[in-house]
Protein backbone atom coordinates (compact mmCIF):
# COMPACT_ATOMS: atom_id res chain seq x y z
CA UNK A 1 0.00 0.00 0.00
CA UNK A 2 1.44 3.69 -1.03
CA UNK A 3 2.33 5.81 1.91
CA UNK A 4 0.84 9.87 2.03
CA UNK A 5 3.08 11.79 3.40
CA UNK A 6 1.97 15.56 5.20
CA UNK A 7 4.48 18.62 4.41
CA UNK A 8 3.65 20.92 6.88
CA UNK A 9 5.88 24.26 6.59
CA UNK A 10 6.20 26.76 8.96
CA UNK A 11 6.47 30.46 7.19
CA UNK A 12 4.15 28.67 4.44
CA UNK A 13 3.45 31.97 2.17
CA UNK A 14 7.09 32.60 1.89
CA UNK A 15 9.46 32.75 -0.84
CA UNK A 16 10.84 29.12 0.03
CA UNK A 17 7.72 27.28 0.52
CA UNK A 18 5.50 29.26 -1.97
CA UNK A 19 8.49 27.40 -4.45
CA UNK A 20 8.35 24.28 -3.36
CA UNK A 21 4.46 24.16 -3.77
CA UNK A 22 4.24 25.23 -7.10
CA UNK A 23 7.45 22.44 -7.36
CA UNK A 24 5.51 19.80 -6.14
CA UNK A 25 2.34 20.61 -8.35
CA UNK A 26 4.96 20.86 -11.36
CA UNK A 27 6.62 17.11 -10.49
CA UNK A 28 2.93 15.90 -9.27
CA UNK A 29 2.01 16.90 -13.18
CA UNK A 30 5.14 16.15 -15.12
CA UNK A 31 6.06 20.09 -15.81
CA UNK A 32 9.47 19.92 -14.96
CA UNK A 33 12.04 17.16 -14.77
CA UNK A 34 14.26 16.45 -11.81
CA UNK A 35 17.04 18.90 -12.01
CA UNK A 36 18.17 20.15 -8.12
CA UNK A 37 16.75 17.64 -6.36
CA UNK A 38 19.58 15.40 -4.77
CA UNK A 39 16.50 12.12 -3.74
CA UNK A 40 16.25 11.49 -7.41
CA UNK A 41 19.80 10.59 -7.94
CA UNK A 42 20.60 7.43 -9.29
CA UNK A 43 21.91 6.06 -5.92
CA UNK A 44 18.73 6.87 -3.97
CA UNK A 45 16.61 5.24 -6.59
CA UNK A 46 16.19 1.61 -4.76
CA UNK A 47 15.23 3.42 -1.48
CA UNK A 48 11.49 3.73 -2.07
CA UNK A 49 11.16 6.85 -0.99
CA UNK A 50 7.52 8.63 -0.90
CA UNK A 51 6.12 9.11 -4.26
CA UNK A 52 5.62 12.86 -5.54
CA UNK A 53 1.94 12.01 -5.94
CA UNK A 54 1.36 10.66 -1.81
CA UNK A 55 2.57 14.11 -0.62
CA UNK A 56 0.25 17.06 0.69
CA UNK A 57 1.18 20.38 1.79
CA UNK A 58 -0.63 22.45 4.68
CA UNK A 59 1.48 25.33 7.07
CA UNK A 60 1.65 27.33 9.10
CA UNK A 61 1.94 31.95 8.27
CA UNK A 62 1.71 34.93 9.91
CA UNK A 63 1.11 37.35 7.14
CA UNK A 64 -2.34 38.08 5.22
CA UNK A 65 -1.78 37.18 1.99
CA UNK A 66 -2.67 34.23 -0.23
CA UNK A 67 -0.61 31.50 -2.28
CA UNK A 68 -1.37 32.76 -5.81
CA UNK A 69 -0.52 36.10 -4.52
CA UNK A 70 3.14 35.26 -3.49
CA UNK A 71 3.35 32.79 -6.70
CA UNK A 72 2.59 35.75 -8.83
CA UNK A 73 5.65 37.66 -7.48
CA UNK A 74 7.95 34.99 -7.74
CA UNK A 75 6.59 34.99 -11.44
CA UNK A 76 7.36 38.59 -12.11
CA UNK A 77 8.79 41.97 -12.26
CA UNK A 78 12.38 42.06 -13.50
CA UNK A 79 13.22 39.41 -10.77
CA UNK A 80 11.49 37.18 -12.16
CA UNK A 81 12.56 33.30 -10.90
CA UNK A 82 9.16 31.00 -12.01
CA UNK A 83 8.04 31.42 -15.45
CA UNK A 84 4.31 33.00 -15.58
CA UNK A 85 3.05 29.91 -17.14
CA UNK A 86 3.92 27.93 -14.34
CA UNK A 87 2.13 29.28 -12.17
CA UNK A 88 -0.95 29.46 -14.48
CA UNK A 89 -0.97 25.75 -14.56
CA UNK A 90 -0.76 25.45 -10.80
CA UNK A 91 -3.14 27.75 -9.67
CA UNK A 92 -6.03 25.58 -8.62
CA UNK A 93 -3.13 23.49 -6.33
CA UNK A 94 -2.17 26.85 -5.17
CA UNK A 95 -5.74 27.78 -4.47
CA UNK A 96 -6.19 24.45 -2.31
CA UNK A 97 -3.15 24.69 -0.68
CA UNK A 98 -4.47 27.92 1.15
CA UNK A 99 -7.43 25.86 3.02
CA UNK A 100 -4.66 24.40 4.37
CA UNK A 101 -2.69 26.72 5.81
CA UNK A 102 -3.34 28.42 9.17
CA UNK A 103 -2.15 31.39 11.20
CA UNK A 104 0.93 31.07 13.05
CA UNK A 105 1.58 31.65 16.70
CA UNK A 106 4.64 34.58 17.63
CA UNK A 107 6.44 33.77 20.36
CA UNK A 108 9.95 35.19 21.08
CA UNK A 109 10.42 35.90 17.54
CA UNK A 110 12.12 39.56 17.72
CA UNK A 111 10.10 42.90 16.90
CA UNK A 112 11.39 42.39 13.10
CA UNK A 113 9.07 39.51 12.53
CA UNK A 114 6.36 40.66 14.61
CA UNK A 115 5.75 43.47 12.46
CA UNK A 116 5.24 41.45 9.72
CA UNK A 117 2.54 39.89 11.11
CA UNK A 118 -1.08 40.29 11.27
CA UNK A 119 -3.76 40.15 13.50
CA UNK A 120 -6.13 38.00 11.26
CA UNK A 121 -3.11 35.28 10.82
CA UNK A 122 -1.92 34.85 14.31
CA UNK A 123 -2.98 32.54 17.12
CA UNK A 124 -3.10 34.30 20.57
CA UNK A 125 -1.40 32.49 22.85
CA UNK A 126 -1.18 32.84 26.54
CA UNK A 127 1.64 30.54 27.58
CA UNK A 128 4.11 28.65 26.12
CA UNK A 129 2.35 25.20 26.35
CA UNK A 130 -1.25 26.75 25.22
CA UNK A 131 1.06 27.46 21.96
CA UNK A 132 2.29 23.88 21.61
CA UNK A 133 -1.60 22.61 21.63
CA UNK A 134 -2.74 24.82 18.98
CA UNK A 135 -0.46 23.98 16.68
CA UNK A 136 -0.62 19.96 17.94
CA UNK A 137 -4.61 20.99 16.97
CA UNK A 138 -3.59 21.91 13.66
CA UNK A 139 -1.37 19.39 13.02
CA UNK A 140 -3.59 16.68 14.01
CA UNK A 141 -6.53 17.95 11.78
CA UNK A 142 -4.49 18.21 8.76
CA UNK A 143 -2.77 14.44 9.07
CA UNK A 144 -6.54 13.13 10.09
CA UNK A 145 -8.00 14.89 7.06
CA UNK A 146 -5.78 14.54 4.54
CA UNK A 147 -5.15 10.92 5.68
CA UNK A 148 -1.49 10.96 6.22
CA UNK A 149 0.25 8.17 7.01
CA UNK A 150 3.22 10.47 8.56
CA UNK A 151 3.70 14.18 8.48
CA UNK A 152 7.24 16.05 8.62
CA UNK A 153 7.10 19.24 9.86
CA UNK A 154 9.96 21.66 8.53
CA UNK A 155 10.89 25.62 8.92
CA UNK A 156 10.95 27.95 6.24
CA UNK A 157 10.32 31.07 8.35
CA UNK A 158 12.00 34.33 8.93
CA UNK A 159 15.19 34.04 10.92
CA UNK A 160 14.84 34.33 15.01
CA UNK A 161 17.22 36.74 16.76
CA UNK A 162 20.05 34.40 18.90
CA UNK A 163 17.67 33.52 22.22
CA UNK A 164 19.18 35.58 25.07
CA UNK A 165 20.90 34.06 27.53
CA UNK A 166 18.21 31.48 27.22
CA UNK A 167 19.60 28.51 29.62
CA UNK A 168 17.68 25.06 28.95
CA UNK A 169 18.50 22.08 30.72
CA UNK A 170 19.27 18.86 29.24
CA UNK A 171 16.45 17.21 29.95
CA UNK A 172 13.02 17.02 28.55
CA UNK A 173 11.09 16.10 31.71
CA UNK A 174 12.80 19.45 33.03
CA UNK A 175 13.11 21.86 29.70
CA UNK A 176 9.26 21.37 29.28
CA UNK A 177 8.60 23.01 32.41
CA UNK A 178 9.71 26.12 30.40
CA UNK A 179 6.08 26.03 28.61
CA UNK A 180 4.38 26.52 31.55
CA UNK A 181 6.21 29.60 33.09
CA UNK A 182 4.31 32.86 32.83
CA UNK A 183 6.70 34.30 30.35
CA UNK A 184 8.32 30.72 28.44
CA UNK A 185 11.56 32.09 26.80
CA UNK A 186 11.86 29.72 24.07
CA UNK A 187 11.18 31.07 20.59
CA UNK A 188 8.69 29.94 18.35
CA UNK A 189 11.11 27.56 16.19
CA UNK A 190 11.42 25.64 19.17
CA UNK A 191 7.60 25.59 19.79
CA UNK A 192 6.79 24.49 16.57
CA UNK A 193 9.64 21.64 17.14
CA UNK A 194 8.32 20.27 20.47
CA UNK A 195 4.66 20.12 19.05
CA UNK A 196 5.93 18.21 16.48
CA UNK A 197 8.01 15.70 18.65
CA UNK A 198 5.54 15.25 20.92
CA UNK A 199 2.95 13.89 18.51
CA UNK A 200 6.19 11.71 16.97
CA UNK A 201 6.24 13.85 13.45
CA UNK A 202 9.65 14.50 12.30
CA UNK A 203 11.36 18.39 12.53
CA UNK A 204 13.55 20.11 10.05
CA UNK A 205 15.08 23.50 10.72
CA UNK A 206 15.96 24.93 7.66
CA UNK A 207 16.37 28.17 9.35
CA UNK A 208 19.74 29.32 11.42
CA UNK A 209 17.09 29.90 14.31
CA UNK A 210 17.12 27.64 17.57
CA UNK A 211 14.32 25.16 16.52
CA UNK A 212 15.25 21.57 17.60
CA UNK A 213 19.07 22.26 18.60
CA UNK A 214 18.97 21.59 22.14
CA UNK A 215 20.27 18.68 24.14
CA UNK A 216 16.35 18.16 25.93
CA UNK A 217 14.53 18.37 22.05
CA UNK A 218 16.47 15.17 21.10
CA UNK A 219 15.77 13.61 24.18
CA UNK A 220 12.30 14.13 23.39
CA UNK A 221 12.67 12.78 19.61
CA UNK A 222 14.50 9.35 20.35
CA UNK A 223 11.20 9.11 23.76
CA UNK A 224 8.47 10.05 20.94
CA UNK A 225 10.21 7.63 18.39
CA UNK A 226 10.75 10.32 16.12
CA UNK A 227 13.28 12.60 14.47
CA UNK A 228 14.73 15.96 14.02
CA UNK A 229 17.50 17.71 12.09
CA UNK A 230 19.28 21.16 10.92
CA UNK A 231 20.03 23.82 10.61
CA UNK A 232 20.16 26.58 7.94
CA UNK A 233 19.69 25.23 4.30
CA UNK A 234 23.14 25.45 2.24
CA UNK A 235 22.24 26.12 -1.01
CA UNK A 236 24.86 28.82 -1.96
CA UNK A 237 27.95 30.69 -1.40
CA UNK A 238 28.22 28.74 2.17
CA UNK A 239 27.74 25.38 -0.18
CA UNK A 240 30.64 26.80 -2.31
CA UNK A 241 32.82 27.43 0.46
CA UNK A 242 32.21 23.92 1.98
CA UNK A 243 33.52 22.38 -1.35
CA UNK A 244 36.40 25.17 -1.76
CA UNK A 245 37.94 25.23 1.71
CA UNK A 246 38.66 21.52 1.60
CA UNK A 247 40.28 21.76 -1.72
CA UNK A 248 42.50 24.69 -0.31
CA UNK A 249 43.49 22.29 2.34
CA UNK A 250 44.25 19.37 0.86
CA UNK A 251 46.71 21.11 -1.02
CA UNK A 252 48.38 22.53 1.58
CA UNK A 253 47.99 26.02 0.55
CA UNK A 254 47.08 28.48 3.36
CA UNK A 255 43.83 31.10 3.21
CA UNK A 256 45.09 34.46 4.75
CA UNK A 257 41.44 36.14 4.27
CA UNK A 258 37.93 35.01 2.67
CA UNK A 259 35.50 38.27 2.29
CA UNK A 260 32.38 36.99 1.43
CA UNK A 261 29.59 39.64 0.29
CA UNK A 262 26.04 39.26 -0.31
CA UNK A 263 22.93 40.84 -1.62
CA UNK A 264 19.33 40.08 -2.04
CA UNK A 265 15.93 41.60 -2.02
CA UNK A 266 13.41 39.00 -0.86
CA UNK A 267 11.15 38.46 2.68
CA UNK A 268 14.73 37.30 4.13
CA UNK A 269 16.69 39.82 3.19
CA UNK A 270 14.42 42.29 4.45
CA UNK A 271 14.15 40.70 8.25
CA UNK A 272 17.88 40.27 8.20
CA UNK A 273 18.55 44.42 8.18
CA UNK A 274 17.97 43.81 11.82
CA UNK A 275 21.07 43.75 13.15
CA UNK A 276 19.61 41.16 15.75
CA UNK A 277 18.20 39.13 13.33
CA UNK A 278 21.47 39.19 10.54
CA UNK A 279 23.67 38.39 13.72
CA UNK A 280 22.38 34.60 13.75
CA UNK A 281 22.39 34.25 9.81
CA UNK A 282 25.95 35.49 9.73
CA UNK A 283 27.17 33.09 12.77
CA UNK A 284 25.59 30.26 10.76
CA UNK A 285 28.07 31.23 7.55
CA UNK A 286 31.01 31.94 8.54
CA UNK A 287 31.68 29.17 12.00
CA UNK A 288 32.70 26.01 9.28
CA UNK A 289 36.06 27.94 7.51
CA UNK A 290 38.24 27.21 11.27
CA UNK A 291 36.28 23.76 11.42
CA UNK A 292 37.15 22.58 7.77
CA UNK A 293 40.71 24.54 7.50
CA UNK A 294 42.17 23.41 11.25
CA UNK A 295 42.64 27.49 11.57
CA UNK A 296 41.16 30.52 11.75
CA UNK A 297 42.05 33.28 8.73
CA UNK A 298 40.67 36.51 8.61
CA UNK A 299 37.24 36.57 7.57
CA UNK A 300 34.76 38.42 6.78
CA UNK A 301 30.66 38.30 5.86
CA UNK A 302 28.47 40.94 4.95
CA UNK A 303 24.51 41.26 4.21
CA UNK A 304 23.02 43.61 3.09
CA UNK A 305 18.97 44.11 1.58
CA UNK A 306 18.45 45.20 -1.85
CA UNK A 307 14.69 45.64 -3.04
CA UNK A 308 15.16 45.40 -6.88
CA UNK A 309 17.12 41.72 -6.61
CA UNK A 310 13.83 40.11 -5.70
CA UNK A 311 14.49 36.65 -4.99
CA UNK A 312 17.62 36.71 -6.50
CA UNK A 313 20.87 36.43 -4.68
CA UNK A 314 24.53 37.73 -5.55
CA UNK A 315 27.45 36.51 -3.88
CA UNK A 316 30.62 38.01 -4.26
CA UNK A 317 33.92 36.05 -2.41
CA UNK A 318 37.93 37.24 -2.64
CA UNK A 319 39.85 34.22 -1.08
CA UNK A 320 43.71 35.75 -0.42
CA UNK A 321 45.97 32.67 -0.29
CA UNK A 322 49.39 31.60 0.37
CA UNK A 323 51.36 29.39 -2.25
CA UNK A 324 54.91 27.68 -2.53
CA UNK A 325 57.90 30.44 -1.45
CA UNK A 326 55.21 32.75 0.33
CA UNK A 327 53.30 33.92 -2.88
CA UNK A 328 50.36 35.29 -2.39
CA UNK A 329 47.30 34.42 -5.21
CA UNK A 330 43.74 35.32 -5.36
CA UNK A 331 40.70 33.58 -6.48
CA UNK A 332 37.48 35.94 -6.54
CA UNK A 333 34.13 34.21 -7.52
CA UNK A 334 30.47 35.50 -8.06
CA UNK A 335 27.45 33.48 -6.87
CA UNK A 336 23.96 34.51 -8.87
CA UNK A 337 21.16 31.94 -7.93
CA UNK A 338 17.56 32.67 -7.18
CA UNK A 339 17.26 31.83 -3.63
CA UNK A 340 14.12 30.28 -3.40
CA UNK A 341 14.39 28.12 -6.62
CA UNK A 342 17.71 26.78 -4.79
CA UNK A 343 16.25 25.76 -1.32
CA UNK A 344 13.02 24.62 -2.81
CA UNK A 345 14.20 20.90 -4.16
CA UNK A 346 16.11 20.66 -1.12
CA UNK A 347 13.19 21.20 1.30
CA UNK A 348 11.34 18.56 -0.91
CA UNK A 349 14.32 15.98 -0.10
CA UNK A 350 14.55 16.89 3.01
CA UNK A 351 10.83 15.86 3.42
CA UNK A 352 11.93 12.49 1.73
CA UNK A 353 14.58 11.33 3.06
CA UNK A 354 12.91 12.55 7.15
CA UNK A 355 10.11 10.43 6.23
CA UNK A 356 11.91 7.16 5.20
CA UNK A 357 14.63 7.28 7.99
CA UNK A 358 11.83 7.60 10.28
CA UNK A 359 9.75 4.47 8.81
CA UNK A 360 13.05 2.43 8.38
CA UNK A 361 13.58 2.54 12.59
CA UNK A 362 15.97 5.73 13.11
CA UNK A 363 15.49 7.62 16.45
CA UNK A 364 16.71 11.64 17.09
CA UNK A 365 19.22 13.49 15.29
CA UNK A 366 19.71 12.80 11.47
CA UNK A 367 23.47 13.67 11.50
CA UNK A 368 23.32 11.87 7.60
CA UNK A 369 21.65 14.89 6.29
CA UNK A 370 24.57 17.28 7.28
CA UNK A 371 25.34 18.15 3.62
CA UNK A 372 21.99 20.03 3.21
CA UNK A 373 22.86 22.06 6.52
CA UNK A 374 25.40 25.14 7.16
CA UNK A 375 25.41 24.30 10.76
CA UNK A 376 24.69 20.83 10.59
CA UNK A 377 23.10 19.54 13.93
CA UNK A 378 25.76 16.45 15.65
CA UNK A 379 29.03 16.92 13.96
CA UNK A 380 31.14 19.42 13.20
CA UNK A 381 32.15 17.82 10.06
CA UNK A 382 31.19 20.83 6.90
CA UNK A 383 33.07 19.09 3.87
CA UNK A 384 30.57 19.21 1.62
CA UNK A 385 32.16 15.65 0.08
CA UNK A 386 32.84 14.16 3.14
CA UNK A 387 28.81 15.20 4.34
CA UNK A 388 27.36 13.90 1.24
CA UNK A 389 29.30 10.57 1.80
CA UNK A 390 27.10 10.14 5.46
CA UNK A 391 23.98 10.52 3.14
CA UNK A 392 25.25 7.57 0.82
CA UNK A 393 26.25 5.19 3.54
CA UNK A 394 22.84 5.56 4.97
CA UNK A 395 21.05 5.21 1.52
CA UNK A 396 23.47 2.21 0.94
CA UNK A 397 22.56 0.64 4.56
CA UNK A 398 19.02 1.28 3.79
CA UNK A 399 18.53 -0.32 0.34
CA UNK A 400 20.62 -3.78 1.97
Amino acid sequence: MSRRVGLWLIGAHGGVATSVAIGLAALQRQLTDSCGLVSELPIFEDLNLIDWHNMVVGGHDIRQTDSLTEATKLASGMAAAIQPGLVDQCTDFLNELDQRIKPGILLNCGTTIEQLSHEARVQQVNSGRHAVQLIQDDLRAFADDQQCDSVVVINLASTEPIPDELQVPENWSDAERLLDQPDCPLPASTIYAIAALELGFGYVNFTPSLGSNLPALDQLAVERKTVHAGCDGKTGETFLKSVLAPAFARRNLQIMSWVGHNIFGNMDGQVLQDPINKKTKVDSKDHLLGQMLGYHPQSHISIEYIRSLGDWKTAWDHIHFKGFLGTPMVLQFTWQGCDSILAAPLVLDLCRFTEMAQQRGDVGMLVFLSSFFKSPMGTRENDFIEQFQLLTDWATRMSM
